[in-house]
């Protein structure tokens, strides 16, 4: 019990406080921190309260770090490899010797002792940027940007301070800088090729391991296939976890089967949610343990406290004077298509909070470094002093700066534009098959199917226009009446479980079946897609060529502004409404009964539409299947 009762409030306390954190608004790892450092001052907490170093190191972060470059676009990635290396390498050596100055100075420490505590500090966390990010609403390439940094800083902090522990132990001659820089680069690139051979190997496991149970354990374990044994030759394993798990992340999709990445999905959001809530927790129970011991070191706790403070704005100044100085250099040099804007810059220096890594590595100076009390507790400062400053102050840096995450009608374009060509791709292999095919197919089967592929794409069409709550679009009648349908079969499923009339094994099969259809017909409640005062346009980057689109104009006088003219003739109702960009027709959408607009383009062969809908200004061409 005295094991298994601390990892029960533990658990229990993380789940409880980001749930509320959650339903409020609020910051989890914020909350979760206060809510440690304010219990480690509790008569009956243990005390001193020290969580291994090797626990964070080995057992939280290969699969944090794994879990978030699983789930990072290696597109992405790619796109802005420029910025990343920046932040994630430059910038994390500018900061560390940035702060090995001031720490060299006010705690009179040997410079190599003040470069480690550099590289303690130097990178912001993983988990507190991107999670403090997505909850304000961040612009999608910032909070890209600040995935890729997390992902690779904490290797090159991680390595900085490896090496300036070999500098302490063997003095700083020319021979240690330069043993010292062949260490750093073969962590790096020994990290990567490690990482690389891990994903070779699970993916091949992936091949030949098709059943979901077995294949979602082998991801579970891929974190420390590739961390333990880059450690073991002394590369980083925080790069190889890391490059395995964006590699597997980006083949997933075609060496592994759809059922594998469904459970694997699910079990890895658990997993993630306790592991990055409860380090937020553990860091704030060390608080008392460590105060107590700078109190009772050398430099004492007031003047350790303000050299702390000195270290902490070095560490907020030093990002902003990097970034914005890349950004005006990038528009000096005309890179303004690799870097982010001066908006994003600026509001990229500001989401620098620190986290478990900072306060790890911390632990992991040697016993015998100078002042090593002092070095923790100023590590404990900054990560702190980061996650409550920056952290709050965030979303009103976001709103003074006028930015936002991207509209979630744009995003609700891009889905219906996504899944359209999904469908048409499946109606044309459908095509295909029932030509080539060797056997007869029952022309019901052929109509469920083609009707089963148009419902989704016009279920994604759905979510844009004027979103009447008063009005049933054909796509929430279905859900409405098959939910009421799959309650029924489920409820007759559960009368024929107590009767015991069935056995286990198939019960849970048919059971299974029932909740994945549920899922998957669920309305997805999180998105916002009320119309805006601003229009939904079409970024430039996202258009597609389409010599039709190019020829339409932007606008044209409708002949029935008020609305589908042979809806109001047939006595129909309208879903949303499309105008014909060549006569000014009037026409409803395919989710509307008469798909008014889709016959006019098939009668009259003019290939351009724009949405008619409030707000909205994208057009479709019907000859290319063409977003515009």
């Amino acid at each position: 019990m005295h094991l298994a009762l601390p990892i029960f409030l533990l658990t229990a306390s993380v789940v409880v406080v980001a749930t509320l954190a959650r339903r409020f608004g609020l910051s989890a790892p914020l909350l979760l921190t206060a809510l440690g450092a304010a219990a480690s001052f509790l008569p009956f907490m243990p005390h001193p309260f020290e969580v291994e170093p090797e626990i964070i190191l080995l057992g939280f972060l290969p699969p944090l770090l794994f879990g978030a470059a699983y789930n990072t676009s290696l597109i992405d990635l790619r796109r802005e490899r420029r910025q990343i290396l920046s932040l994630s390498v430059l910038l994390v050596l500018f900061t560390a010797s940035g702060v090995a100055l001031v720490a060299w100075k006010l705690l009179d420490i040997p410079f190599a002792a003040a470069v480690a505590l550099g590289g303690v500090v130097a990178p912001p966390d993983a988990v507190a940027a991107t999670a403090v990010a997505r909850r304000i609403g961040l612009p999608r390439r910032v909070v890209s940007v600040l995935e890729g940094e997390s992902l690779f800083n904490d290797a090159t902090a991680l390595v900085t301070v490896n090496t300036a522990k070999g500098l302490i132990a063997g003095g700083a001659g020319a021979a240690t800088v330069l043993t010292a820089g062949r260490d750093f680069l073969w962590a790096s690139l020994g990290g990567a090729l490690i990482g690389y051979l891990a994903y070779r190997l699970v993916s091949l496991v992936w091949r030949y391991v098709t059943d979901a149970v077995p294949s979602v354990a082998v991801s579970f374990l891929s974190p420390w296939i590739a961390y333990l044994p880059a450690e073991e030759v002394h590369a980083s394993g925080v790069i190889a976890a890391v490059v395995c798990g964006v590699a597997l992340g980006h083949s997933a999709p075609v060496i592994q089967t759809a059922q594998a990445r469904v459970s694997e999905r699910l079990n890895w959001v658990s997993i993630t949610f306790l592991l990055e809530n409860m380090v937020f927790l553990l860091i704030g129970l060390q608080t008392r343990t460590i105060v107590d011991e700078v109190r009772e070191s050398d430099p004492g706790l007031a003047e350790t406290s303000l050299i702390a403070l000195a270290v902490l704005a070095t560490v907020m100044l030093l990002r902003p004077i990097w970034l914005l100085g890349l950004a005006a250099v990038s528009r000096i040099m005309g890179w303004t298509n690799t870097t982010l804007t001066g908006k994003e810059s600026a509001i990229a220096s500001w989401a620098g909070m620190r986290g478990v890594v900072t306060l790890a590595a911390a632990s992991l100076l040697p016993t015998d470094t100078p002042h090593r009390q002092s070095m923790v507790f100023i590590a404990l400062v900054v990560t702190v002093g980061t996650l409550v400053i920056q952290g709050y102050s965030l979303g009103f840096v976001a709103k003074l700066l006028d930015l936002h995450g991207p509209d979630p009608r744009e995003d609700a374009l891009q889905t219906a534009q996504l899944m359209q060509a999904t469908v048409t791709a499946g109606a044309e292999r459908l095509d295909q098959e029932l030509d080539d095919g060797e056997h007869e197919v029952p022309e019901e089967v052929v109509t469920s199917l083609r009707t089963q592929g148009t419902r989704r794409a016009n279920l994604a069409w759905e979510r844009l226009g004027s979103n009447d709550v008063s009005v049933e679009t054909p796509g929430d009648a279905y859900r409405r009446l098959r939910a009421a349908m799959l309650d029924a079969e489920r409820c007759k499923v559960l009368r024929l479980r107590d009767k015991g009339v069935m056995d286990h094994e198939v019960l849970n099969a048919v059971m299974a079946s029932l909740d994945i259809e549920e899922s998957m017909i669920t309305r997805y409640e999180g998105a916002d897609v009320e119309a805006s005062d601003r229009l939904l346009l079409t970024p430039e980057e996202r258009q597609f060529g389409c010599e039709h689109l190019a020829a339409a104009p932007l606008a044209i006088d409708p002949l029935t502004p008020e609305g589908c003219a042979d809806c109001m003739r047939e006595g129909m109702t309208w879903v949303h409404l499309r105008l014909c960009l060549q006569c000014g027709n009037v026409g409803c959408c395919d989710s509307s009964v008469g798909r008014h607009a889709s016959k006019h383009f098939e009668q009259h062969g003019h290939p351009v539409m724009r949405s008619f809908e409030p707000g909205e200004a994208w057009r479709w061409c019907f000859v290319d299947d063409r977003l515009g």
